[in-house]
């Protein structure tokens, strides 16, 4: 049996992130460990397990869904990975994955390289689920990937965030390939796949666990440079995603909330205890993903065409309408400016384009610029 294949067995068979197998298989490879389980060497239970399994039907139902087999060395492999052999159990899990099951059009690799992940509360609020839609949106215009973990509330809004943006965003889930949890999820899952990539450390059919989700999320803090923690009750999974990523000497950040809300306990508290770096903005967690001496260039402040209005033209331009319009007297009588001056202002504003009158002598804002309603 090749070392690929027998990494492939021992992902059906052992549990991930099971401390003493993953020491075996670091020390001894793949082969000799799935031997050894073969013929007796290990705890019965797993024992019988590798001896009743069968590969052939985990092939075909794998190969039905679309999935591949990613192990060390391949190009696809993340090389953050690699940190996990030797980093302290948490949970008394800990090792570098067998292998990963990938699904998707993205090279799990190429989007691993430079990227962040972006996790929090199932249960966020709606500033929490805003935030991260657009941390994940703006770091993807970067060319940072998102890496999450599939699940309501901050998961799922960071995922949405970079498909908003046509961009490809990494689920790591905690459940075999063919399997969609939450449930609800299957049809972001499916968008995702389409030119990022869903991965699991679980063959197809293997079912969520506690315990699995703890596992998981060491993968989400290895293969990132930054894990940016949005919102966090005081027990929450995302907690032990920032565990880990310290554990892995990896950047943690923090987005501040309100002081009043129970999602804003871990975040505030990492930030207090000095474990997690504030930011609130994706140019916060850009200047995190530089090298180190090096500075992000700061954007520049937008500059609007009323910065150079005159307060007298600043007060009747806002006096405008945005629907509809209104007379100069109208428009004197809000704005406090004098209908004389008022007039001569409208013509100013005229012959910049940011105001006009229509058929019935009334001032409005041009066509062009109103906001239009988006369709869906």
């Amino acid at each position: 049996m090749s070392e690929r294949a027998a990494r492939l067995a021992l992902s059906c068979v052992v549990e991930p992130a099971t401390v003493a197998v993953t020491e075996q298989v670091a020390q001894w490879g793949a082969e000799q460990v799935w031997e050894a389980l073969r013929n007796g060497s290990g705890p019965e239970p797993l024992t019988r397990r590798a001896q009743e399994f069968r590969v052939e039907p985990v092939v075909a139902r794998a190969e039905a869904s679309g999935m591949r087999f990613v192990v060390p060395g391949d190009p696809e492999w993340p090389l953050g990975l690699a940190d996990l052999e030797g980093c302290e159990p948490v949970n008394d899990l800990s090792g570098s994955p067998l292998g990963l099951w990938v699904r998707g059009g993205g090279d799990l690799a190429m989007l691993a390289r430079r990227s962040v992940a972006v996790v929090g509360a199932r249960a966020c609020s709606a500033y929490g689920e805003t935030i991260a839609g657009e941390l994940a949106a703006e770091l993807s215009r970067s060319g940072v990937t998102t890496v999450s973990g599939g699940a309501y509330g901050i998961d799922a809004a960071a995922h949405r965030g970079c498909l908003a943006s046509r961009s490809a965003t990494v689920a790591i889930l905690a459940c075999g390939l063919d399997r969609s949890y939450p449930p609800a999820h299957r049809p972001l899952f499916e968008r995702i796949a389409e030119d990022g990539v869903l991965v699991s450390e679980f063959p197809p059919g293997a079912h969520p666990t506690r315990v699995r989700f703890l596992g998981r999320n060491r993968l989400i803090a290895a293969m990132t440079q930054v894990t940016v923690i949005v919102e966090a009750a005081v027990r929450s999974g995302a907690r032990n995603t920032v565990t880990w990523a310290n554990c892995l000497n990896r950047v943690v950040a923090a987005v501040p909330g309100s002081i009043y809300s129970v999602q804003s306990y871990t975040p505030h508290r990492l930030v207090r205890e000095a474990e997690a770096v504030l930011v609130t903005s994706a140019a916060e967690v850009l200047e995190l993903l530089a090298p180190l001496g090096r500075g992000v260039p700061r954007a520049k402040a937008e500059r609007r065409a009323t910065d150079d209005f005159s307060p007298e033209q600043l007060a009747v331009y806002e006096s405008v309408p945005s629907r509809g319009g209104l007379s100069v007297e109208e428009l004197s009588l809000r704005s406090g400016v004098p209908l004389a001056v008022c007039l001569g202002i409208l013509d100013e504003l005229s012959e910049q384009g940011a105001v006009e009158q229509d058929e019935s002598w009334q001032w409005r804002l041009p066509r062009r610029r109103r906001a239009q309603t988006p369709l869906f």
